[in-house]
């Protein structure tokens, strides 16, 4: 019987996909061990990034000599908290291995198949275009170290971020999704702006979602940020950051006492300025960003040319009178929404544009 290997390496990327932002530095993998055309046992990259998936689709008892591997992402070879996925590999003699990407850690980059050969065992690049830009976060991080940055925005129909008589633009389909994607970064970034308009959480509030929740930064350059917030009860139940400028030192000591952290720059001016805020958020750990902010900062990320992803909801409903705007929405206008993704938001459309 002919094995088809992009069946399997399509199942082993839906494993991959459930981990995705939840694996700190390491990036999510799916393996998927398989005999005789049959599945017999799967793993996935450990929330945290350890165990790698090839370690958890390979720690049972099940016999797995002669078994081919499919995984995600090329297996590790190199010493880290573990011992490198190839000898794992070797040691429960697999027969074939097949991989969709090279991975660009210069410490595993092209070596999995020469230490695998020399073992006689066959390894394979299969490309799956289908999954193109699941690794486009993690190799964003590898190649320039700063995170990869997505951002989302509501509109009208008729292109108004700003619903005169609801909080709301979209639907609750809509708003559930967004705490989807929320859970895909492992960090969200606002305003104080924003987040005294709507005193909003930020954080992920659907079943078995609701136990995790990224950190969040809070950019208050100008220390704005009210007191009496929802957030502030839940600032202990994972790390919040307020990123303000240096002169406001002496009035920090509130936010402080209530369990912000604070992170102090010059300015927030230039394209630069950004660059090395960004930088900065990825020496702090976090990897995919998620910007969930009103119109005028949205477009200062688009002029500047730092967003590597944009999810728009847009409802099919023209708000005319009723709706308003902070500032210009022409980019938004002038980005090509044809990217639809295929999912019930009832009177709802979300569109990813990729940059």
């Amino acid at each position: 019987m002919k094995t088809n290997h992009k069946f399997f390496l399509n199942l082993a990327f839906q494993l991959a996909e459930k981990n995705l932002g939840k694996t700190n530095q390491n990036p999510s993998v799916g393996s998927v061990v398989v005999k005789n055309n049959t599945v017999i046992s799967s793993g996935i990259t450990s929330v945290g990034g350890r165990p790698h998936a090839e370690f958890n689709a390979l720690k049972n008892k099940n016999t797995f000599k002669g078994a081919d591997l499919y995984t995600t992402l090329e297996p590790c070879t190199h010493y880290g908290f573990t011992p490198p996925c190839v000898n794992l590999i070797i040691k429960k003699k697999i027969n074939n291995v097949f991989y969709s990407f090279e991975d660009p850690d210069k410490r595993t980059f092209k070596k999995a198949k020469k230490k695998l050969k020399k073992k006689n065992i066959y390894v394979r690049l299969i490309k799956n275009n289908k999954f193109k830009s699941f690794y486009s976060s993690y190799f964003i991080n590898k190649k320039f170290k700063i995170p990869f940055i997505s951002a989302k925005i509501a509109i009208s129909k008729d292109f108004f971020t700003i619903n005169k008589k609801s909080k709301w633009i979209t639907g609750e389909h809509s708003r559930k999704i967004t705490h989807f994607l929320r859970s895909q970064n492992d960090c969200i970034v606002s305003t104080s702006k924003s987040i005294n308009k709507d005193n909003s959480l930020l954080n992920c509030r659907i079943d078995r979602l609701n136990t995790y929740n990224p950190d969040l930064l809070i950019i208050d350059l100008n220390l704005r940020l009210k007191k009496f917030l929802a957030l502030n009860k839940i600032v202990n139940k994972r790390k919040t950051f307020i990123i303000t400028k240096k002169e406001n030192k002496k009035n920090i000591k509130y936010f402080k006492k209530k369990g912000f952290k604070i992170i102090f720059i010059d300015a927030l001016d230039s394209k630069n300025d950004f660059k090395k805020l960004f930088k900065d958020i990825y020496e702090l750990g976090y990897n995919r960003v998620f910007f969930e902010t009103g119109l005028t900062f949205l477009n200062t990320l688009i002029n500047f040319k730092l967003l590597n992803q944009l999810y728009v909801f847009q409802n099919n409903i023209n708000l005319k009178k009723n709706g308003s705007n902070n500032c210009s929405p022409r980019n938004l206008q002038r980005i090509k929404l044809n990217k639809k993704i295929r999912v019930n938001l009832n009177n709802d459309m979300l569109y990813k544009q990729e940059f």
